[in-house]
């Protein structure tokens, strides 16, 4: 029998028509040519040729280096071009012009598919705050008073978000003082979360230096991130119902953390050094479309919410196209060195993606092409659905059993994988591109 074509995928591929997921990529024979890329099965279809071969309309938006046009033309573009696509792949009309243009996974370079613009890192799990609180705050309530009144997040550093497979250096800075050194500032209710900030109390300063080098205590942290887009107005506010004219797409991200740096720089300020060292995405971004069968109510509300994020109407306001539910059923799975540790279920999240883009342009901030933001931690309520080191061993309380030795934290030479799944139509399940990075040791 001939071989298979690329273009004949089993009706169950989670890479199959259904999804079709964004990316940039190079050829070994033109190393400097990126060109935007679709993945189908287990090759990628460069985008651009294929426009060009078919007389597309949108053939210049898909011969670009990067994402960042296509994401900028909105969303009747980014369902036609997805129909186009959809229909070069699958019509036998377009089999002669399209099959030579899919390059085999195994044979490409990828890379960042969009240009960053701002970043910003949510909080949005309940599960997870409340376990950060039981671990550093035992004396009090797992949530801040403000925890459910709204997202929690902060602006994190764009020019250190990088694709997947790219190495983490474990991050140099200053760490906390041992136990039974003094410190010059104290926080008021125990430990600092690693989430959150703390108030902090001024001690009366000494003489003594805080140690220097490289983090003892590196983490991961599952998480999902949404890429906008359709940029918006200065002192325009996008409600809960314009979500989906913004975010472009959706991918998994690791926001690498250094816990003892970062426990060090909460006084009382927000994430640092502690966060900006790395943040991994995947090289594949699913359109929002991709994952309609997967869209999900969220966990019941037991807070009132001010209007612009209530999304307690949801379900009447729907199908008239006025609101957004926001919640996606999609289940992670976290491996170090190829070992499940943790399977976190996004659909447990308390605040929606639709909730945290209308709460970070509240206050007439705009959004630009290529902004992400990022759920925050990823955990459930089950001891193995927790979606990273700090929780999985309760701050080095309960090492973690690996096949090739006990974890705390992340040593040189590890590697995390973050790979996830969403129910699709036609019971299909819908792939998100996974997200790999070895660390490796700090460099002085």
């Amino acid at each position: 029998m001939p071989p298979l074509s690329p273009l004949d995928l089993p009706h169950d591929d989670p890479y199959g028509p259904h999804n079709l997921p964004y990316g940039v990529f190079t050829t070994p024979d033109a190393p400097d040519l990126r060109r935007i890329g679709v993945r189908y099965g287990d090759h990628v279809l460069d985008a651009g040729a294929a426009a060009a071969a078919v007389g597309s309309p949108h053939a210049a938006l898909l011969g670009h280096p990067t994402l960042n046009p296509l994401m900028a033309a909105g969303r009747p573009v980014w369902q036609a071009v997805r129909e186009e696509l959809r229909g070069w792949l699958t019509e036998s009309a377009h089999r002669s012009a399209i099959e030579p243009l899919l390059h085999p996974l195994t044979t490409v370079a990828l890379h960042l598919p969009f240009e960053v613009a701002d970043y910003v890192d949510f909080y949005a799990s309940e599960h997870h705050a409340s376990n950060v609180g039981r671990i550093f705050r035992p004396e009090g309530g797992p949530l801040t008073p403000n925890w459910k009144h709204m997202p929690i997040g902060y602006h994190g550093r764009a020019g250190t978000v990088v694709v997947s497979g790219t190495p983490v250096v474990r991050p140099r800075g200053q760490l906390r003082p041992p136990a039974g050194q003094p410190e010059s500032a104290q926080p008021t209710s125990g430990q600092p979360t690693s989430d959150q900030p703390t108030s902090d109390q001024s001690a009366p300063a000494h003489s003594a230096l805080p140690p220097f080098g490289p983090t003892r205590r590196l983490d991961f942290e599952a998480e999902v991130a949404f890429v906008v887009g359709a940029p918006s107005p200065f002192n325009t506010p996008v409600p809960l119902s314009g979500f989906h004219d913004h975010v472009f797409g959706v991918c998994l991200l690791n926001d690498w953390s250094a816990r003892d740096i970062q426990s060090w720089e909460y006084r009382p300020l927000g994430p640092f050094l502690g966060k900006s060292f790395a943040t991994s995405v995947a090289a594949w971004i699913t359109p929002l479309d991709a994952l309609a069968a997967a869209r999900t109510a969220p966990p019941a509300r037991d807070v009132p919410l001010l209007p612009y994020l209530d999304d307690s109407a949801t379900d009447a306001a729907e199908t008239a196209g006025a609101a957004e539910p926001g919640g996606l059923d999609l289940r992670i799975e976290v491996a170090i060195n190829g070992h499940p540790v943790s399977h976190p279920p996004f659909a447990a999240m308390y605040w929606t993606a639709a909730q945290q883009l209308a709460h970070m342009t509240v206050n007439g901030a705009s959004l630009r092409t290529g902004d992400l933001f990022a759920s925050g931690t990823v955990s459930g309520p089950e001891p193995d659905q927790r979606g990273c080191l700090l929780e999985l061993t309760w701050s080095g309380r309960d090492p973690l059993r690996l096949p090739d030795g006990e974890r705390t934290f992340l040593e040189d030479g590890d590697e995390v994988t973050l790979t996830a799944w969403a129910p699709g139509p036609g019971n299909n399940r819908v792939a998100l591109g996974e997200v790999t990075g070895c660390v490796v040791p700090s460099t002085p």
